[in-house]
């Protein structure tokens, strides 16, 4: 058995005892091609827990600003409290001990009964203004503690989603270099021979768009012209791109602000079928969502589609790879 069957054999689970028919390079080639697209879809996974990790911190913050002022109002009340409790002492009110006054701490009245006692019949107001703010700020905090906690899952979840995204790209890398040195340079020929077609066809169609000044066609436009540049994971330009990254930016250009993730993308404007599309139109892909692309029209889009590629015009069909076609949306 060769060194490179023995390889793709390992590398893609096969067992030796099974009769199988011998893998091609090409069939390396396709397996490469699918754990590049599976590491793109992990990749808008990302892309996902990115905002709401965005989100999350803000409100977090936005809660712990709101917990600090609440518990200056807490000091202030319990300051309150504890100079009338002394005040009555030393008018003789309350005839507990000279512990009591003496102490390093004089909120411990708060905690008498008699002294409580004393407070409820004639200061009501600032004892319920006290019990109020202690209420809420231990309401915060309790809420506080929650959004850190689903922060930190959430920031977990993330690096999972990378890392098993880019755990992906390593095995295609794996594979390509279990090939012979020879059939590693012909598919690398190959490859940048498809991709020259590719990118040459997608200049021409992005040269032949005209378009008007509505907000798809500005998207479009400014989609069109990012041709060629090189997908990266969580890129927004000006040269580097993921699929939603793009999407982002040329709707940015026509004044309308999304969020970078196609999962997300895909709750702005309205739905449009299949059949009534229009240039501009954001075309998704993927069971959960994973993937977006710009109707250019005449049955073509542009994306920017998986690691290995470049931003291109292709034409529209209803499977991206394994990927259905759940949906258009026009913002």
């Amino acid at each position: 058995m060769s060194r490179f069957l023995l390889a793709l054999i390992l590398i893609l689970g096969v067992s030796p005892g099974v009769a199988q028919a011998a893998p091609s390079v090409a069939s390396a080639q396709r397996e490469v091609d699918r754990l590049r697209t599976l590491a793109a879809e992990k990749f808008e996974d990302a892309n996902e827990a990115t905002i709401r990790i965005k989100a999350l911190e803000k409100e977090t913050n936005s809660l712990l600003t709101r917990e600090a002022a609440l518990q200056k109002e807490l000091d202030a009340a319990s300051t309150t409290l504890s100079r009338i409790a002394i005040a009555q002492y030393t008018a003789g009110g309350i005839g507990q001990g000279l512990d009591l006054l003496f102490s390093s701490d004089p909120t411990r009245y708060l905690s008498d009964a008699g002294t409580m006692d004393l407070l409820a019949r004639n200061y009501s107001k600032q004892l319920r203004e006290y019990a109020t703010t202690k209420q809420k700020v231990e309401a915060s905090q309790f809420v506080v503690a929650d959004r850190t906690a689903l922060l930190r899952a959430e920031r977990e979840k993330l690096n999972r989603q990378v890392a098993n995204a880019k755990a992906d790209l390593a095995k295609a890398e794996k594979i390509l270099k279990s090939l012979k040195k020879e059939d590693r340079e012909r598919l690398a020929r190959e490859e940048a021979a498809r991709e020259n077609k590719i990118l040459n066809e997608s200049k021409k169609y992005a040269q032949s768009y005209k378009g008007d000044n509505s907000r798809g066609s500005i998207a479009l436009k400014y989609a069109l012209k990012q041709v060629g540049d090189v997908y990266v994971w969580a890129a927004a330009g000006p040269t580097r791109w993921d699929c939603s990254g793009l999407t982002m930016r040329a709707f940015q250009q026509a004044g309308v602000s999304l969020p970078h993730s196609s999962r997300i993308q895909v709750k702005y404007g309205k739905s449009i079928s299949a059949g009534s599309l229009k240039p501009g139109d954001l075309l998704f892909f993927g069971k959960p969502i994973s993937h977006v692309s710009i109707y250019m029209g005449g049955g073509k889009m542009v994306q920017a589609p998986r690691p290995g590629k470049r931003v291109e015009v292709v034409k529209f069909v209803t499977m991206f790879g394994k990927k259905p076609f759940v949906g258009a949306r026009r913002i």
